[in-house]
């Protein structure tokens, strides 16, 4: 019996994800909630880009989308923010239906949403299913990557991941959240704001410090500009030499005053190669290299999917990767 789902936000991300569902043996949607007013009433598959009618409206109403469509599971994909999509998620919950999120605070509530973390759980366990915030990064290449090769060691003292993305085929939102095309001074302005960051490399670190069982002292997160040598373009955004074409994002864990977690993401236009390193320093010493890098936008919808059939049978509550059983890519039953 295939898997019955709704999507919760079409954009990019959400799009990409329903365009797996309806591509892929195992699963169908059976519904689409959107709050674009462009969006509303308009057959699911024009939404996401698809020719053949799919004959699910795209609707502005969570509780009335699920109690027709009758899902097993629901998708949501609207905010970076776990604060910003609490609603929404008790929304689902209230009809008893697992959830998997791309929200990236969702990954691993840091001490700042600790709270909403624990209100969320509560309304989970009572709904008797499971929610579990997933995606490409948080949610793999910097932390469940990175703790998998850990099981094969005897000891580790630290682990240093580093991600390098040619930002060029990312999509437009993405570009425009690592800078890309700002002058410096927009740029420390908007870091300041919040509105150019990678979000999740607090959740990351600590994931990985619970998983080695260490204790953090503090955690840093530092983000600088990339400036452009020369003029560079994706087929999205341009950027003249002197701008700014993306960014340097560095978060470090520190375990008794020494830095034991290491996190570096170098994401912008023009980078001369892509690729994810993950240094174990321990015994043994682990050092993995993926040439190419991992698709951010491709990952991030393929995580959220392959994690369906774990998260509909995974114990009621809020879970993270580490609660999880493995995911591995689903090819229906």
């Amino acid at each position: 019996m295939d898997i019955r789902v709704v999507i919760v936000g079409l954009g990019p991300i959400g799009a990409a994800v329903a365009r797996q569902i309806v591509e892929r043996k195992g699963f169908r949607l059976v519904g689409a909630v959107d709050i674009d007013p462009q969006k509303l009433g308009q057959d699911a598959a024009r939404v996401i880009g698809l020719e053949k009618p799919l004959r699910v409206k795209v609707t502005n109403d969570i509780g009335k989308t699920i109690k027709a469509a009758k899902p097993h599971v629901a998708v949501l994909c609207t905010s970076s923010a776990l604060k910003s999509v609490v609603g929404q998620f008790e929304e689902v919950l209230k009809r008893r239906v697992p959830i998997v999120t791309t929200t990236e605070e969702a990954a691993y509530p840091s001490r700042a949403n600790r709270r909403l973390a624990a209100r969320l759980d509560a309304a989970a366990r009572k709904a008797k299913v499971a929610v579990l915030g997933t995606g490409v990064n948080p949610g793999f290449t910097m932390d469940a990557l990175p703790i998998a090769l850990t099981a094969v060691c005897e000891r580790v003292t630290s682990i240093e991941v580093l991600r390098v993305q040619d930002a060029r085929i990312r999509r437009l939102p993405f570009q425009q959240k690592i800078g890309a095309g700002l002058t410096r001074e927009q740029f420390a302005r908007r870091v300041e704001a919040g509105t150019v960051r990678h979000v999740g490399f607090t959740e990351s670190i600590q994931m990985i410090a619970d998983a080695m069982s260490w204790k953090l002292d503090r955690v840093t997160d530092e983000i600088e500009p990339k400036m452009a040598d020369g003029d560079v373009a994706s087929d999205l955004l341009s950027v003249r030499a002197g701008q700014v074409c993306g960014l340097v994002q560095r978060g470090t864990g520190y375990v008794n005053g020494e830095p034991r977690i290491r996190l570096r993401l170098e994401a912008y236009l023009g980078a001369p190669e892509s690729y994810e390193s993950v240094l174990v320093e321990g015994s043994p010493r682990i050092h993995s290299r993926i040439d190419g890098g991992v698709h951010g936008d491709i990952a991030t919808a393929s995580m959220a999917v392959n994690a369906i059939p774990a998260v509909m049978s995974a114990s009621p509550g809020f879970r993270t990767m580490r609660d999880l059983r493995l995911p591995s890519f689903y090819g229906g039953s």
